[in-house]
Parts: structure tokens; C-alpha cells; sequence
């Protein structure tokens, strides 16, 4: 399987890596609270050793209510990601929704992810991976809640031809579609999506989501097990994932997207430290 680098930052990811961290807020809410979640994960990662990079999204298009906060936008969101980076020399992660927004983000973002419901977005896909390949970055593709794991290679291919055959895709599960209002992880698919010949990380947040099912709205929103996000990170990695993809907050209850899947920030060191050692374990 091909090891992929962000060499500016001295990061690697793929078989025999530390595992990475990509991790932060689910959305923007200001800047003080960026600040204050990128300085205690980048602190809890540099005890233990594991690379981090920060997370957070600018604006959250898919959402249940035309009500929902989406976030602060491309533009300010951008430059509240770009100031993280700054004042704490982290690698910065985050999602795009529409094309035009390709050049902007990957500008900023060291990893450019596409989301779930977009991935066989075919001018979406081309465009963030030309504007993320120009600047050196990393595509991140979450599997669709409908997708095969297998299916996930003409993904990989799109991006290949549109970059004359380029390796810096990582792949990511978050969760299979499962009835109604549910979601699943099959560990198995892990695996799958290693044989496309690209690292794969574990969305522990949203595989835990109850889509359309947070009863505090009358399904006006998602819902979540947040007790759920340790359990499935945990055998992730020991099912092999190359990463996890977490979300925090200070205080989840309150936070303004999808607050019943995001963990309290104050227990990401026991959580990110037993992952560590799972993944020693498995090697």
C-alpha cells in the first residue's frame, strides 16, 4: 500500500505509521473556541507522540432543517482555519461542498476532504483533487453511507486520471446506511478499501450518527450515541485503520452541530492514548 507524506509537516500515513490524528470541532463556532480545542489536542498528541492534524468545517451544507447552523462560511471560516495554523504550526483539515470553493480551500487546507453524500460528485471530485494536487495536499474521501467498500476504486480512479496518476488519496469509513434512521461500520470494509492500494481512516463521530433521529427536535436533526464513538474508533484500529477522525467540544451538549455525536475535549488523552496502544498491539 502506498504511504502517503505531508512532508512540510513531517507526516505520514499508510502501513507501519504512527497513527494519525485528525481531529478538532465538528463546525466553527468562533475563534477563541478553535483556538482553545487545536491547543489542547495538539498538546495530548505531542505527549504521545502521534501526528496531529486540525479539524474543523467552515460551513456544514448537509444538514436535516434549513434552521441548522452551518458555520461561518468559506471566506471567514478560512481565515479562522488559517489563523489555527498559525498560532499553533498545525496541518489544517477540512471539507468543500462545491467547486468553485477548491482553490481556496486547498490553499489553506493540508488535507481536503469530500464529503460522503458528494463523493461520486464527478466535477467536485476532479476539482478538489487538481486544486489539492497543485498545492501538495492530501484528498480525503469519505466512503458514501450508500457505497460498497470495492466500489470506492472508481473514486480512486477519478482522481488518478484527473491528476496523471497521482497517489495522495486517503480513504475513510464512516458508516453504512442500515434501515432507517441508523448507521452501521463494517470492519471488514477497512480492509476492502486498503486493497484499492490507499490508507483508510475511521470517522468514529458520524459513524455513531442517527440520521434524522434527534428527538429533542422531533427529528428536525441528527441524532447520536455518543457512547458509541470510543467503541468503533477502538476497533478500527485494531482492525487496521491508518487513522481516526474525531470531534470535540468543551461542552458537547452545546455545541451547535451535532452535539449528541461529539466527545467532551477533556477526555481525549485517555481515549487517543488507548488508541495508541491498540495500534501498537495489532502491528
Amino acid at each position: 500500500m502506498t504511504v502517503l507524506k505531508l512532508n512540510k509537516w513531517n507526516i505520514a500515513i499508510g502501513d507501519g505509521q504512527p497513527l494519525v490524528v485528525i481531529a478538532g470541532l465538528n463546525v466553527l463556532e468562533d475563534q477563541k473556541l478553535a483556538f482553545d480545542v487545536a491547543r489542547h489536542l495538539k498538546a495530548v498528541t505531542s505527549e504521545l507522540g502521534l501526528p496531529y492534524i486540525f479539524k474543523a468545517s467552515f460551513d456544514k451544507a448537509n444538514r436535516s432543517s434549513i434552521k441548522s447552523y452551518r458555520g461561518p462560511g468559506l471566506e471567514k471560516g478560512l481565515e479562522m482555519l488559517a489563523a489555527v495554523k498559525a498560532e499553533f504550526n498545525v496541518p489544517i483539515a477540512t471539507d468543500l461542498h462545491e467547486v468553485y470553493q477548491a482553490e481556496p480551500v486547498a490553499a489553506v487546507a493540508d488535507i481536503v476532504q469530500i464529503p460522503a453524500f458528494l463523493c461520486r460528485q464527478t466535477d467536485l471530485v476532479v476539482a478538489a483533487a487538481r486544486a489539492t494536487h497543485k498545492a501538495g495536499g492530501l484528498l480525503h474521501v469519505k466512503k458514501a453511507q450508500f457505497l460498497a467498500p470495492w466500489d470506492c476504486k472508481n473514486i480512486v480512479s477519478k482522481i488518478k486520471e484527473a491528476t496523471d496518476g497521482a497517489d495522495f488519496t486517503i480513504l475513510c469509513e464512516r458508516g453504512s446506511s442500515f434501515g432507517y434512521n441508523n448507521l452501521i461500520v463494517d470492519m471488514l470494509a477497512l480492509g476492502e478499501m486498503k486493497k484499492l492500494g490507499v490508507p483508510v481512516t475511521i470517522d468514529a463521530t458520524h459513524a455513531v450518527q442517527l440520521p434524522g433521529a434527534d428527538p429533542r427536535t422531533g427529528g428536525a436533526s441528527t441524532g447520536g450515541r455518543r457512547d458509541g464513538v470510543s467503541v468503533i474508533a477502538k476497533a478500527a484500529v485494531a482492525a487496521g485503520a491508518d487513522g481516526v477522525f474525531l470531534e470535540f467540544h468543551p461542552d458537547p451538549d452545546k455545541a451547535l452541530c451535532d452535539p449528541l455525536s461529539c466527545l467532551p475535549l477533556d477526555g481525549a488523552a485517555k481515549l487517543l492514548a488507548t488508541l495508541k496502544a491498540i495500534k501498537a498491539a495489532a502491528a
